[in-house]
Formats: C-alpha cells, structure tokens, sequence
C-alpha cells in the first residue's frame, strides 16, 4: 500500500464478508474522507469473537470489485484480516483510521464480546490505530444503510481530528430506519441472551443442534446503549480491551491465600521448582 496523497490512510474491514452490503455502504463513505484499503473475509464470519488462525495458513488475494478501490479477500478470521493488513498491506506504516461494519445485525450490549466486527475494532485499537466498530439492526442482505452514512462520516471525522486515548475504540450502533433523533453517548447495558439449543434430526436420524436465544436486558438505565437504539438514537460507548476488573483487586488482595499454621503445605511450597530444577521457594 503506497500513500496517494495528504489523506488519512482507512482501513476498512468487517465480518460478513467482503461482498456484505455493509462494507459497500462503509467503504463509499471512507472514500469521500481518505484513502482507503478494504481487507475482508472471503466469507461470512460472525460471531468469531477474537478469533485468529493458528493452526492452518493465511491466504489473501487482491480483488476488483469497485473500481479504483484497493481490496484484498483474506481465508482467515476478521482480526487476521487486520493482521494481515497492518503487516502485509501497509507493510508496519499503520493507517491513520481502522472501521469495521457495517454489521448486519446489532453489537450492542453482551454482544461486543461475541463479535467479530468488534473484535477487528478491537485489534486496530491494540495496534495504536484509532479504531471505530460499526453496525445496525437489520441482518437483510440487501439491509438499506444509506441514512447511517451522513452519521458514520462525522463519527469518523471527529475521531480523526481529536483523536481517541490509547487503548480505547468506539462501539457505534444503529436503530433500523431512517428517523433517528441523534447520537448518545452510552455505557454497555447489563443484559445478556437466554438460550436454548433447538433439537433437530438430519437426514440419517441423528440429532443436531441450532443456537436460538432470546435477549434480555436487565438494565433499565436511560443511558445504555440498549435504551438509546429503543428510543431510535444512535449509539456510541467507548470500549476498552483492557479486561482488568480494577474494582475487584483492593478485594482480592485482603483474601488469604496460604494456610496458615500448615506446616505440611508450607513444606509443599518451598519444594516447588522450575522445570529446570531451579527452586522457586
């Protein structure tokens, strides 16, 4: 990847593949901001989580799909596409903006951690890159994104201008349709899927499964994202992957973890070594 001009360099990638309606619709608003490099699937990826490919080799091929757009289709998860791309494509000179979506489908709430276009979000973030996810409400192949674009190229702008602090990416979320009231600034609401797995019989008489679930959200703040796309808001939360429960570690460390006036385990722990014999007591 060779820089063009002035421009921000944007990665754009996402999870349902490189032919999704979403990452057309995403693609085309980038294009009016800078340059732009499309790393996707080759297939549908959803719900991969943070997924990356160890165990079998990565593939990825330029393709022409748009005229005058740089695209490559990779065989590996949503986050090897942003591996790939950092190492590979804009060979260690990082871009100035990652964006993954749109998602066919909401990232609200619990459902951050499961998804791919996130977890790509999440890798630019931890590759220094200001890092925005985006999705919406509608899993239709042919889903109409053209009201989140006017949304997204601000979204974008406005990151790019202030930039975000390290270690920190957005989580944008859209209603379905096209009278939405604004944008919120959200905290994830406390909600989560009750499911089930739903019993069915191929065609030799054996048993599978298909994941079904209902969403429950047990969170009745009217600053969560849940609330915001119920009350047609577009949402944002600022999304770290530092996982630490820092709240939790004043607690933790109070705990006693040594058996006090067990002389036998006492012995035990002086005993413990290294593989290398080196004592570790």
């Amino acid at each position: 990847m060779t820089k063009q001009s002035t421009k921000p360099n944007i990665l754009v990638v996402n999870d349902d593949g490189i032919t999704a309606t979403g990452i057309k619709n995403l693609m085309e608003v980038m294009q009016e901001i800078g340059n732009v490099v499309v790393v996707a699937p080759d297939s549908p990826q959803s719900g991969m989580g943070h997924a990356i490919t160890i165990g079998k080799p990565i593939r990825f091929d330029k393709v022409d799909l748009y005229p005058g757009v740089e695209m490559y289709k990779c065989s590996g998860t949503p986050v090897d596409c942003v591996k790939i791309a950092v190492n590979k494509i804009f060979k260690g000179k990082k871009p100035d903006l990652c964006v993954s979506g749109i998602n066919h489908g909401l990232n609200n709430s619990i459902n951050v951690i499961y998804s791919g276009t996130m977890s790509a979000a999440v890798e630019g973030a931890i590759e220094k890159i200001p890092s925005i996810g985006f999705s919406m409400d509608d899993f239709a192949a042919d889903a109409d994104f053209s009201f989140t674009k006017k949304y997204i190229k601000t979204i974008c702008q406005q990151v790019l201008e202030h930039g975000l602090p390290e270690g920190t990416l957005l989580n944008v979320n859209f209603p379905k349709g096209d009278h939405l009231k604004g944008i919120k600034i959200c905290r994830q609401a406390n909600a989560k899927w009750a499911e089930d797995f739903e019993e069915r019989i191929d065609p030799y008489k054996r048993p599978y499964y298909w994941l079904t679930g209902v969403f429950q959200n047990f969170d009745k703040g009217e600053d969560t994202d849940v609330w915001a796309l119920e009350h047609n808001y577009v949402s944002i939360v600022p999304v770290q992957f530092d996982l630490t429960a820092h709240h939790a570690i004043q607690m933790l460390n109070s705990w006693d973890f040594v058996h006090k006036g067990d002389d036998q385990d006492k012995s035990l722990q002086n005993k413990i070594s290294a593989p290398d014999g080196l004592n570790l007591g």
